[in-house]
């Protein structure tokens, strides 16, 4: 607050420093405190008036069912992916074994979890108990914390021999826990990384798990619909300064589409990836024991065969034979969009404004498209329907301060893939890094240097604080 308050000319015209007597300057020092007294009432209420993010909706669950019009056997791939979404993982001598040696939970849906099962971060983090399991010695990371958001740790540059880092570019996940010490990795000695070294060289960047439902619908989306929504929007686009770009496949040139950075092309390879890198199992994408540099990986950790998972051939099951990885790629495949809590005119006055100043006013849906209809898909099911994802699917810049430093395919250190807003009514964390569980915040967080989205939140901060109330209740709404 500016303490320099001018004392009305008129009040002093005729009266200097040395004729004003005791009692005329206590009353004069009444009235500055009484000046100040209203202006500090003044902004307590301003702030009590403010809009607030109503924080997740309550009432079960709106997501997490399989998409209708499944057949019998679909509905079946579904129930058994959905079945070992859940399996515990073990380093060896149980069900579900290959656990590690480096790991960030050991069970997809450990960390798919709110609201439902595929989701995203829960309210209690589950990594806190999974670092002790079974005898294992892991230290919890400053940045896992019991009712923080789960995480997974990227290193910006590579590390060399001595534990500096250098300037080679890194940008892979680092396991936060290692199998040392669990009673099922019998010799295992290996140490975790130096987390609170490289948090202090500002080298660790980090993510939170991204919801996986309706993926099947955002996989049948075709590349042609992905362009003319992004022509549609050109003009807006333009005006806003908003520049988005697909990412696409080294490898064939598509659009690449599932990830923060839509860095992964299909739900297989997703699935693929995120067994090996998140839980150290090896499969038929990733078949080989990640490297540890710069120390090679000590003998006594690599336990049972490789891959771990693969398909298996003696199985005379129908859903018996896929791979976990098939299995689980088909559960989200098959997995819904969220459901919103209201639709239409079947919205109050206020969710209605909201939509209507999300797609009207602040043109957020220039990049959080609202809709985009599928294509003709192997599963009938999944054929020409209308996904109600909120994004266009591309990567944009979103600025210095959302800039995690790490590049994956076509997408830069600051850009990320627009974030699909289906079912964020029900979730607790937001951004790339969980860093917040206010609404209201991740929303302003979009604006920094260089950030495309200036432009939509330059016109965000001039709606009254009733309209930014709506807009917020819109997104709950979700």
């Amino acid at each position: 607050m500016n303490q320099n308050l001018d004392v009305p000319s008129s009040h002093l015209a005729h009266t200097s420093r040395k004729s004003i007597t005791g009692s005329k300057r206590s009353l004069i020092l009444r009235g500055l405190s009484l000046t100040i007294f209203l202006l500090a009432f003044g902004f307590v209420l301003q702030g009590q008036n403010g809009a607030q993010d109503p924080g997740p909706r309550t009432g079960g669950a709106q997501a997490g069912a399989p998409i209708a019009g499944l057949t019998a056997d679909q509905l079946a791939y579904f129930n058994d992916g959905l079945n070992r979404f859940q399996e515990v993982e073990v380093v060896q001598g149980g069900a579900h074994n290959g656990l590690g040696p480096t790991f960030n939970s050991n069970s997809c849906s450990s960390c798919h979890a709110q609201p439902a099962i595929g989701g995203s971060s829960p309210a209690v983090n589950p990594q806190v108990q999974v670092a002790a399991a079974d005898g294992a010695t892991n230290t919890l990371p400053s940045f896992i914390t019991l009712n923080g958001p789960v995480r997974e740790a990227r290193f910006i540059f590579a590390t060399g021999p001595n534990g500096r880092i250098t300037n080679t570019p890194d940008g892979g996940v680092h396991g936060l826990f290692t199998i040392q010490g669990r009673s099922d990795a019998q010799s295992c000695t290996l140490a975790q990384p130096n987390f609170q070294r490289m948090l202090e060289q500002n080298n660790v960047s980090f993510r939170i798990p991204t919801p996986t439902y309706g993926e099947g619908l955002i996989e049948s989306i075709s590349e042609d619909t992905i362009l003319a929504n992004q022509a549609a929007e050109s003009a807006w686009a333009r005006f806003l300064g908003v520049s988005g770009h697909p990412n696409r496949s080294g490898n064939d040139g598509s659009i690449t589409r599932f990830g923060w950075k839509a860095q992964n092309k299909s739900l297989l390879v997703f699935s693929g990836e995120a067994y090996n890198v998140e839980m150290g199992i090896t499969n038929e994408l990733f078949p080989n024991e990640r490297g540890y540099p710069p120390n090679p990986l000590p003998p006594g950790c690599l336990t049972g065969q490789a891959p771990d998972d693969g398909t298996n051939f003696d199985s005379t099951t129908t859903t018996g034979v896929s791979s976990d990885t098939v299995s689980f790629a088909a559960f989200m495949r098959l997995l819904d969009q969220p459901t919103p809590a209201c639709t239409g005119t079947g919205c109050s006055a206020s969710i209605q404004n909201g939509r209507h100043l999300f797609t009207d006013v602040a043109k957020c849906s220039v990049c959080h498209t609202p809709s985009m209809t599928t294509g003709t898909s192997y599963v009938p099911a999944l054929s020409n329907v209308q996904a109600n994802l909120f994004s266009d699917l591309l990567v944009h810049n979103m600025g210095r301060e959302l800039a995690d430093g790490v590049s994956q395919g076509a997408a830069g250190p600051d850009e990320f893939r627009t974030a699909p807003l289906w079912g964020l009514g029900q979730r607790i964390f937001f951004l790339h890094d969980g860093r917040t569980s206010d609404l209201l915040q991740a929303i302003e967080a979009h604006a920094s240097q260089g950030s495309e989205a200036n432009g939509v939140i330059h016109i965000f901060n001039g709606l009254t604080q009733t309209q930014k109330q709506d807009l917020l209740n819109f997104l709950r709404s979700l």
